[in-house]
């Protein structure tokens, strides 16, 4: 059996990957703050099983617990293959660095750097005492490589994201397991963040009008479009390589 664990399923790309991986025979266990429905209704009709987990990935302690439960659960079963999709990320705070609260700067690292690390280290560790072939993913951003007005916290946290990728994609070459850790950048999409980003003041985000553009000119990709790029690189585990960013565009 192939287990695949998502992040962020209650809607947008996690939601469109958690499908497309169960019509490919995966079985499939996410985890949202909140539940999705059709999840349960879609594995029913793919004869496959999907399993949900609430959590809050701001709150690292819980995260760890789940972490680690989900991921000897998970690698008990003898799988063949198991899959890792850090998906849930947040995009505020949008202002200016100097305007930021601390409180909102620290949930915002927990949620879109942190925790991926501590899931991603989790099965990486499971995956190396079981043997069992293993490829982790967490979503990336082109705001990793340049820097936004506005977007000081989440630039940051997805540069974080790219280093420590490429960092855990070292250590997997050199200790000679079979695992593969990747990162993936969508581009732009029709998702709720979209929707958040439109809404920004101008003071705090100065790129917002190339966004509505975005939405206006019919420039944002489908999330089930995007998620089957991602499902494809994931799945072809013969050919995916160990630190690559890949980017949802080079396949459009």
């Amino acid at each position: 059996m192939r287990f695949a664990v998502v992040t962020g399923v209650s809607k947008g790309l996690g939601e469109s990957a958690a499908k497309l991986l169960m019509e490919s025979g995966v079985h499939v266990i996410g985890i949202s703050r909140s539940p999705n429905e059709s999840l349960n209704q879609f594995a029913e009709a793919n004869n496959i099983t999907y399993q949900h987990y609430s959590c809050d990935l701001g709150d690292i302690e819980k995260v760890e617990e789940l972490a680690i439960e989900i991921s000897e659960s998970v690698f008990n079963q003898d799988p063949e293959t198991v899959y890792l999709i850090n998906n849930a990320a947040v995009l505020e705070p949008i202002d200016q660095s100097m305007n930021i609260q601390s409180a909102d700067l620290a949930y915002h690292i927990r949620v879109n750097t942190t925790a991926p690390m501590v899931f991603m280290n989790n099965f990486l560790k499971q995956a190396a005492e079981k043997d069992v072939q293993f490829v982790g993913t967490t979503i990336t951003s082109g705001a990793a490589e340049r820097p936004v007005y506005g977007w000081s916290a989440y630039c940051t946290s997805k540069a974080s994201i790219n280093m420590f990728t490429r960092t855990a994609a070292l250590e997997q070459e050199e200790l000679n397991t079979p695992s593969k850790v990747i990162a993936f950048s969508p581009g732009v999409m029709d998702t709720n963040m979209q929707e958040k980003i439109r809404a920004s003041d101008a003071d705090a985000f100065k790129d917002v009008d190339n966004f509505r553009e975005y939405k206006r000119n019919n420039q944002l990709k489908d999330t089930d479009v995007v998620g089957g790029v991602l499902v494809d690189i994931l799945t072809d585990e013969t050919n995916i390589i160990n630190g690559k960013i890949y980017y949802a565009k080079d396949y459009f």
